[in-house]
Parts: C-alpha cells; sequence; structure tokens
C-alpha cells in the first residue's frame, strides 16, 4: 500500500479512484467492511482503492476540549488500515487552509483535481467541511453535477448497537477490554518503552516493568490480565494501571508484571494485549494485604490466560492475506 503524507506527493490523479473518507479513528469492525467494499468496488471497476483520512484529526485543531482521546496512535492507524489491502492511504495534514475551504472546494480542488475520485464510498452519518456541511445529501448532489457516483455504507450492528469509535472508547475506558475485542476485531493493545520506576514492585517481591506509551486511550484505571509480546515472543502478564493508592497518591502508571519471565527489560519495547480486568484500583490498609492480593491476581491472571490467544487484526482478501 502506497501512503502520502502530502497532497504536494500527488504528481498526477489515481486511475479511476474508488475513495473513502473518514477519521477512521480505531479502525473497528465497521471501518473493516468499509474498507472490503472499497477494495471490491475498485476491483469491479478496475480501479484504485483509496482511504483518505486526516492528521492531527480535525476536533485537535478545531475544538480541542471536544477533542476526542484516540484509539490508535498514528502509526497504529496506518498499519491497520494498510492490513485491509487497500492500494493507497491519504493522509491530509489538517491545517488551518484546509479547515477554511467550504466542502465544494475540497471536492473540487483536492477529491477530483488532486486524487482523481470517479466513485466514492462514506459512512451513513458522515460529514466534513466548514461547519461539517458537506452532507450525504450534498455529496450525492455533487456527483450528480461533475460525473462521480456515491455509495453509503448502513450502520453496521454488533449486540444490538451501532458499531463506532464512541462505543470503541466507552468500552476501553470502561475496563471492559473483553467487550471491546467484539467491535475492534482484536485485542485492544498499546506498545510503549520500559523505563526505571521507584522499585517498588520488587521489592514486594513482584517485579514490574514500567512503561511509557505514546497512546491516548487508556483502560480505566484497575488489574488486567494480558499478554505481553517481547521480541516476537508472548508472554502471560498482570498489568496495573493506576495511581498507587496504598503508598499515597503518585501519577498515573502502567506497571507490568510478566509470568515466567525475569530478564532485564529496561530500555525494550512491549507490546501489552489486554484480556481481561481482574478488579478495580484499592487502596489496602498496608503492604502486607497488598502482596496478598497481588498474589490473588497473578491466580486469577494464570487462569484467565490459560487457553487465550491473541486476537489480532487480519484481513483476507484475493490480495492474499497480511498479519499485524
Amino acid at each position: 500500500m502506497k501512503i502520502i503524507r502530502d497532497l504536494s506527493e500527488l504528481k498526477e490523479p489515481f486511475h479511476n479512484a474508488v475513495v473513502t473518507l473518514g477519521n477512521f479513528d480505531g479502525v473497528h469492525l465497521g471501518h473493516r467492511e468499509i474498507f472490503r467494499t472499497v477494495v471490491r468496488t475498485a476491483k469491479q471497476k478496475q480501479g484504485t482503492s483509496i482511504v483518505c483520512t486526516f492528521n492531527p484529526h480535525p476536533l485537535k485543531m478545531l475544538s480541542p476540549q471536544h477533542a476526542p482521546r484516540l484509539i490508535n496512535t498514528a502509526a497504529e492507524r496506518e498499519r491497520l488500515i494498510a492490513a485491509s489491502c487497500l492500494d493507497a492511504l491519504l493522509i491530509f495534514p489538517f491545517t488551518r487552509e484546509l479547515s477554511a475551504l467550504s466542502p465544494e472546494e475540497f471536492v473540487d480542488d483536492i477529491l477530483l483535481a488532486r486524487v482523481g475520485m470517479k466513485h466514492l464510498i462514506v459512512g451513513y452519518d458522515y460529514a466534513f467541511g466548514r461547519g461539517r456541511s458537506g452532507s450525504i445529501e450534498f455529496l450525492r448532489q455533487q456527483g450528480k453535477e461533475k460525473g462521480f457516483t456515491v455509495d453509503v455504507f448502513g450502520p453496521m450492528q454488533k449486540s444490538g448497537h451501532v458499531l463506532s469509535s464512541t462505543r470503541v472508547r466507552q468500552a476501553i475506558l470502561s475496563g471492559d477490554v473483553e467487550g471491546a475485542v467484539g467491535l475492534l476485531g482484536r485485542h485492544f493493545n498499546l506498545e510503549g518503552d520500559v523505563v526505571h520506576g521507584d522499585g517498588r514492585g520488587h521489592s514486594l517481591g513482584f517485579a514490574t516493568a514500567n512503561i511509557v506509551t505514546d497512546k491516548e486511550l487508556l483502560p480505566c484505571s484497575g488489574v488486567y490480565a494480558a499478554m505481553v509480546r517481547h521480541d516476537g515472543q508472548d508472554y502471560k502478564a498482570v498489568v496495573n494501571i493506576g495511581c498507587k493508592p496504598t503508598f499515597g497518591e503518585h501519577p498515573l502508571t502502567i506497571e507490568v508484571h510478566l509470568l515466567d519471565f525475569d530478564h532485564d527489560l529496561y530500555g525494550k519495547k512491549l507490546r501489552v494485549y489486554f484480556v481481561k480486568r481482574l478488579r478495580g484500583e484499592k487502596t489496602f490498609a498496608d503492604g502486607e494485604a497488598l502482596i496478598a492480593a497481588i498474589r490473588q491476581d497473578v491466580d486469577r491472571a494464570i487462569q484467565c490466560l490459560e487457553s487465550v490467544r491473541i486476537i489480532e487484526y487480519r484481513e483476507y482478501l484475493e490480495q492474499g492475506s497480511r498479519r499485524l
């Protein structure tokens, strides 16, 4: 998949471009169905399958106080979209100049003139442009006037609820990492660098790797059973997200206790796949009570992870399958 991060890289329009347009935060099951449709339609039309998106998220600039915490980092979103076997990903830098374009200018100057769009596929609730005035009805009318076709992808439902990035965020923020799997089609995960902590875990007999991450969205505070990938190997783990209230207030930390692993991890990268929330964050009377609780957490995690397989993003299209 070709990735273009600036309009200046577009030297000529794509051939018979079949385009979808959106933020695609989360790359959840609904987004994956849209991508499948784009790829399938491009094949039928002997054209080019293209995803157009923005960086940063438009609300980060236009209304920061209302901007959502993003489900994926920019690099994760690129890898997830690439796994859908599309021909190209166009990431428009979202600038003040771009935000000032009218919907008609965006269609004319970018989607038609620069991208070469012949067919557009969008979600049922999509709108863009100044004041979100670029509605579905507007796009259909523009298509009739300017010679491109528009398909609207209806809502996908899971367990009676419409799939959306908002619903994914709600699940993760509430600690329902199990429920998030059914929305994302994969385990929610994050990557982080191992840094030095206060050494308290080692003194308690449960050495932990403290990690820092670029991920904006974290599960709510608590203890989680997780699988951790390091150097291509997967390990069972207990993960604590919280502020260590038993020892006074501390900044929020992510502490990973790998089971059956005792090597030095400082400076290494770990990817944590959240499987199940074991309990909420608690304040214990003393260190002994905390140690007893951690032992219970470990026992529960071992039982929970006994037969768990990490569910990753996979697409099976005619171009082949890829593993992420």
